[in-house]
C-alpha cells in the first residue's frame, strides 16, 4: 500500500471549507483554539473576517454557532471529536439540536487513531452521542474524496450535521469516475454472496483488503461503505443481509451505539440476521502509535479477516 495516495480527512475538511468560503459568503468557521490541528486554519488564512477563535470554550462555541445560524449564517463549528461531541454535548443537544438549527459540526481526531494523545482524546463514543439527537445527520467519511463531498453535502443540507474526521492519513479509495456521494445512501464497493461487511470511516479500506484475503479462502464478501450513519441506508442494509445471510459491521468506534447498533436496530425489525460487530469493545483506548493501536484493537486488515473467517466458518 506504500504507493497508494494517503490523505487525512481533517485535511480534506480544511481544504473544502476554503473552497466553499469562496463560493458562499454566508459561511463562518469557528474553532476552539485548535485551528492548526483541525485544519480550519486554512480558512482563517483565506477569510480572517469570517473566522472566530472561541478559545478553549467548546460549549460557548456551540452557543455562538447556534446564534449565527439563527441569524441566517451557516456556521461550521470545529474541534476534536472528544470536545465537540463530548464536552459540548449539552449545548449541541439543547442549543442546536432542539431548535433544529443549521449548524455544521466538524469533529476531527476521532477514534483510537488519534494515537499518542491517549484515552482522554480518543473519542470512541461520539457517533452514539450524536445519532441519538433528534434530527442530527451523522457522517463518517472513508477517505479524502468522500470527506470533501461530505462537507459540501453538509452545507447544502438545511439542519444540524455532525461530520467525523480523522487525524491519520488514510488511502484514497473513491478516486473513480462513477463515485457519487448522497446523504443517507451507502456505497457498494465490492459484490459478494457469502457475507456482507458494512463499514464506516477509517476501516473501510482495511475491509476491502480483508475481503481479498477472504476470497483467497473461498469466502466471497460483499463490502458496503456507509458514510452516512444517520439516516442509515436501511434499504441497502436489509437487501444485503437477505442476499448473504450474514453481516459484519466494522467501525473505529465503540461497538455500543455506533454503526453496528444502527445496523442491528434495522435488521432486528426488518430482516433478523446474525451480526458480528467489530469495533472498540467497551474499553478505553491508550497512548501509542496510531497504526499499532489499530492493530491491537483489531481494526487492521489482518485482524478483520481473521474475525470474519472465524465467524463465517462457525455458522
Amino acid at each position: 500500500m506504500s504507493d497508494v495516495k494517503k490523505i487525512a480527512t481533517r485535511d480534506s475538511y480544511g481544504q473544502t471549507l476554503v473552497e466553499l468560503g469562496a463560493e458562499h459568503e454566508d459561511i463562518i468557521v469557528l474553532d476552539a483554539d485548535l485551528a492548526a490541528a483541525t485544519k480550519t486554519g486554512m480558512f482563517k488564512k483565506a477569510y480572517p473576517e469570517r473566522f472566530i477563535d472561541c478559545g478553549i470554550a467548546e460549549e460557548n462555541m456551540m452557543g455562538t454557532a447556534a446564534g449565527l445560524a439563527a441569524s441566517g449564517m451557516v456556521p461550521f463549528a470545529s474541534s476534536f471529536a472528544m470536545f465537540a461531541a463530548g464536552r459540548a454535548y449539552e449545548q449541541v443537544r439543547n442549543s442546536i439540536g432542539y431548535p433544529h438549527l443549521n449548524v455544521k459540526i466538524g469533529a476531527t481526531h476521532a477514534g483510537i487513531s488519534v494515537g499518542e494523545d491517549g484515552a482522554t482524546h480518543q473519542c470512541n463514543e461520539d457517533i452514539a452521542l450524536m445519532r441519538v439527537i433528534p434530527g442530527m445527520i451523522v457522517i463518517s467519511p472513508s477517505d479524502d474524496i468522500e470527506a470533501k463531498a461530505a462537507v459540501r453535502a453538509a452545507y447544502e443540507h438545511v439542519g444540524p450535521v455532525y461530520l467525523r474526521f480523522g487525524r491519520l492519513a488514510v488511502p484514497v479509495i473513491n478516486d473513480r469516475p462513477d463515485y457519487k456521494f448522497e446523504l443517507g445512501k451507502g456505497v457498494v464497493l465490492r459484490e459478494g454472496k457469502d457475507v456482507t461487511i458494512i463499514a464506516t470511516g477509517l476501516p473501510v479500506n482495511n475491509c476491502l483488503e480483508a475481503a481479498e484475503m477472504l476470497a483467497a479462502d473461498g469466502i466471497d464478501a460483499k463490502v458496503i461503505n456507509i458514510h452516512t450513519i444517520k439516516p442509515l441506508d436501511e434499504e441497502l442494509v436489509v437487501s444485503a443481509a437477505k442476499e448473504t445471510g450474514k453481516v459484519v459491521t466494522v467501525e473505529e468506534h465503540s461497538v455500543i451505539g455506533g454503526l453496528g447498533s444502527a445496523v442491528c436496530d434495522v435488521l432486528s425489525e426488518k430482516a433478523p440476521t446474525k451480526v458480528l460487530k467489530i469495533g472498540i469493545n467497551d474499553v478505553f483506548g491508550e497512548s501509542g502509535p496510531a497504526l499499532e493501536l489499530i492493530k491491537k484493537y483489531g481494526l487492521d486488515a489482518e485482524s478483520i479477516y481473521t474475525k470474519i473467517k472465524e465467524y463465517c466458518t462457525a455458522i
